[in-house]
């Protein structure tokens, strides 16, 4: 990634899972747990920084991310919806490298994400100079998206269960999209986990 603007990542990892009934970010998947899954992804592509956010389970999580150099936020509002997430993981991101130019905001539990999408999402933003790039499935646009510089103070000023489609939903002829067909497939539920490939 040399030589490109620097990009940092958001994990946002802090929620209850309460549907699942268990921590989803601690399931078993392709020989490691969600969570330490896209944690090593992350890491691989942009180094530093990557910023995690945790709130409900915190201590369990954290284990299972120890080794890993990232930055491990903590949450204490995390029961108040997922923008107290967001606004925590890009404060620290901020606060960590105040160079950064954009970041890239996604969650534990779809588990497709790959290396490769990550660093399409950068290059698109690099070819393209749009300052939103969200990818594209089941006809929306959703996480992971990635929002340069210009756009962090919307993002800061996110309330409650908000989060970032309605920013995508407000600069429309800003946004590229950058396809992700298995982004559909995010973890739930215990039938979710099922019928998950392993």
């Amino acid at each position: 990634m040399d030589g490109m603007c620097p990009t940092g990542i958001v994990i946002l990892a802090a929620g209850e899972s309460k549907r699942l009934g268990q921590p989803k970010q601690l399931l078993p998947y392709q020989g490691s747990s969600l969570i330490r899954r896209i944690t090593l992804i992350a890491v691989q592509v942009v180094h530093e920084p990557v910023v995690v956010v945790l709130g409900a389970h915190a201590s369990n999580i954290r284990r299972q991310i120890d080794d890993i150099p990232v930055h491990i936020r903590n949450n204490p509002d995390w029961a108040n919806g997922i923008a107290s997430s967001i606004r925590e993981g890009l404060m620290s991101l901020v606060e960590i490298s105040p160079a950064t130019e954009a970041a890239i905001f996604c969650v534990c539990d779809q588990p497709h994400i790959s290396r490769g999408l990550f660093s399409s999402m950068i290059s698109v933003r690099e070819k393209t100079h749009k300052s939103i790039v969200a990818c594209a499935y089941n006809n929306a646009l959703g996480t992971p998206v990635l929002f340069s510089q210009e756009h962090f103070s919307e993002i800061l000023k996110l309330k409650n269960n908000e989060g970032a489609r309605s920013i995508i939903q407000n600069h429309p002829r800003a946004v590229e999209s950058v396809s992700f067909p298995l982004g559909s497939v995010d973890i739930d539920t215990l039938w979710d986990y099922a019928t998950l490939p392993l």
